[in-house]
């Protein structure tokens, strides 16, 4: 694979644990896949031009949706922030390194393909072991949405990066199953108050307990996203997905996700169980693998219970009422 071709030609995608050889391919400006505590993250280096339209091209992403950049720590960061408040530094202290996201005042040096051409760039410091050695072996940020096609279901194991992108990318950098299984929450300022523009593994109960007040929600939007994960259909597989309900019966050739207890009278093999306690890190985890996973069952549909709105369930009803309105 050559400098003038890191996305176009066909190639071997091989999952590998070589932190080294991923490192290489980031420098060549390869895009590659990596693990996240969240889920699997299709990177290329921030600052090579081709390597971030590669991102958008492998993934058909359009190119107005930001892309979130990835550092090891506050202080590699320093650079490419203009600002950043001192509630979302109460934040950074609590949640980072992990599953959170900052939208702040970037500098020049942010390329405004990244940002879509907006004044605000998103940045995270993720602590997936594997993530963390790569980020502190090299000098530049690395851009990196979801492993997969865009509006898809996100993985969260090498293998399902490879099922999504083989071909288009040369080596997936195995790090294990993700630890939370949903993306990371994104947090912003307006009015010098914290605004969430995204639900995710960081709960709003646990950004409330550290601000001493409740955020505001901005996460939809009928203009242009000015962050990842605002657009309304999004996360949602191939096979039609709708809310279980219990006036539903058991039908043929169709798949059920449960929460806690499969129901009397559904069958087992059509049926995957996310949790035996109902214990919401444990949904959220098994989310995305089993969606996955039931997808690729060849049935005409699919039920999911509809999740509480109380901690982790409000992201989980933000990513499946984002998954089931394309089928509404």
């Amino acid at each position: 694979m050559t400098n003038n071709c890191p996305y176009l030609c066909q190639v071997n995608t091989r999952i590998t644990q070589n932190i080294s050889i991923v490192i290489k391919a980031l420098k060549r400006g390869n895009a590659v896949g990596i693990p996240t505590e969240t889920v699997y993250g299709l990177a290329a280096n921030a600052l090579h031009s081709d390597a971030v339209k590669s991102i958008y091209d492998i993934k058909t992403r359009p190119t107005n949706n930001p892309l979130i950049l990835h550092f090891y720590s506050k202080e590699k960061a320093q650079p490419y922030i203009a600002e950043f408040h001192e509630e979302l530094a109460l934040l950074e202290q609590a949640f980072s390194p992990g599953p959170i996201t900052f939208l702040v005042p970037k500098t020049d040096l942010v390329p405004d393909l990244i940002t879509a051409g907006l004044p605000r760039v998103a940045i995270r410091f993720p602590s997936h072991p594997m993530l963390r050695e790569l980020l502190s072996n090299i000098e530049f940020p690395i851009a990196a949405p979801s492993a997969n096609k865009y509006g898809a279901v996100s993985p969260t194991q090498a293998i399902q990066v490879k099922q999504h992108l083989d071909g288009a990318i040369p080596f997936v950098l195995d790090g294990g199953p993700c630890a939370f299984g949903l993306e990371s929450t994104i947090v912003g300022m307006e009015e010098n108050k914290v605004i969430v523009y995204r639900h995710g593994s960081i709960a709003l109960d646990d950004l409330s307990v550290v601000l001493g007040y409740v955020p505001k929600i901005k996460n939809q939007t009928d203009d242009l996203p000015i962050t990842s994960g605002m657009v309304k259909y999004h996360y949602a597989p191939k096979t039609p997905l709708r809310y279980f309900n219990a006036s539903l019966t058991p039908e043929e050739n169709i798949g059920y996700l449960f929460f806690s207890c499969i129901p009397e009278g559904f069958p087992a093999h059509q049926c995957i169980l996310l949790s035996d306690n109902g214990d919401q890190k444990q949904i959220a985890r098994n989310l995305y693998r089993s969606l996955i996973e039931m997808d690729a069952k060849g049935f005409s549909g699919m039920y999911i219970e509809k999740p509480s709105k109380k901690g982790l369930g409000l992201t989980l009803l933000d990513r499946l009422n984002r998954a089931t309105a394309k089928f509404k």
